[in-house]
């Protein structure tokens, strides 16, 4: 069962942390490339702000966006302000979200977030928790996936291996970090690929931040996964 009151915690020293460290660049730092294609360190920080709003919005049974164009167009909007301006709607929208998991509610019932994708009400904050960790590693400005709590890590694992577990166009694979193992893609009775390495590389192929060249791969090439 997921603790949601929990995870509330673990988003708001997240979101302390991103803030302290966001708070150490310039208005021109703002400006630069994030690690995202496309996108400044200032549309990651507007996409986390909007996103909160997006979360509360979903907690409280209205839909997450108006649509994905103004989702996109809040982003541009937002993203060239200053750094004084981003981080004080960081911090608001980060209050307004833990108001919104603070109030008393079923935390059993289903929601519905982007593209019809539903999830019990109680794993929003862990949502939340890996926004607001991994676009901080986006950020690029010395945070990376080996300083992530250990207790996200994992489950952030968890969470993608099953996301992709199913999925035909992933062989059945096998991960393990040396700790831990999981599986994930379609279903087979034995793997037809192992990757072993790190659980930070691990996370960082599954979620996309890492190319993967660092795992260790049997019985094939590293799988090529859908995009999350």
């Amino acid at each position: 069962m997921t603790d949601h009151a929990h995870d509330l915690e673990s988003v708001r020293a997240a979101t302390e942390r991103l803030l302290t460290a966001a708070a150490k660049m310039d208005n021109a730092a703002v400006t630069q490339s994030s690690r995202l294609p496309g996108w400044s360190r200032g549309h990651v920080l507007a996409h986390l702000s909007r996103n909160a709003d997006a979360l509360v919005n979903v907690l409280r049974g209205r839909p997450m966006y108006s649509s994905a164009e103004a989702r996109d167009a809040d982003i541009e909007r937002d993203a060239p302000r200053p750094l004084d301006v981003q981080l004080a709607d960081l911090h608001d929208s980060a209050a307004r979200f833990q108001e919104a998991g603070a109030e008393p509610g079923d935390w059993s019932r289903t929601v519905e977030l982007r593209n019809g994708v539903t999830d019990a009400a109680a794993r929003v904050p862990f949502r939340r928790w890996v926004e607001v960790e991994l676009h901080h590693v986006d950020l690029g400005i010395g945070y990376e996936l080996e300083d992530l709590p250990g207790e996200f890590t994992e489950r952030e694992i968890v969470f993608l291996t099953e996301r992709f577990s199913g999925h035909p166009d992933v062989p059945a694979t096998s991960l393990a970090d040396g700790t831990h193992a999981w599986s994930t893609g379609r279903a087979a009775d034995a793997p037809e690929v192992s990757v072993e390495g790190t659980a930070a590389d691990l996370l960082g192929w599954l979620a996309g931040r890492r190319d993967g060249s660092a795992l260790t791969v049997h019985g094939g090439p590293l799988p090529l996964l859908p995009p999350l």
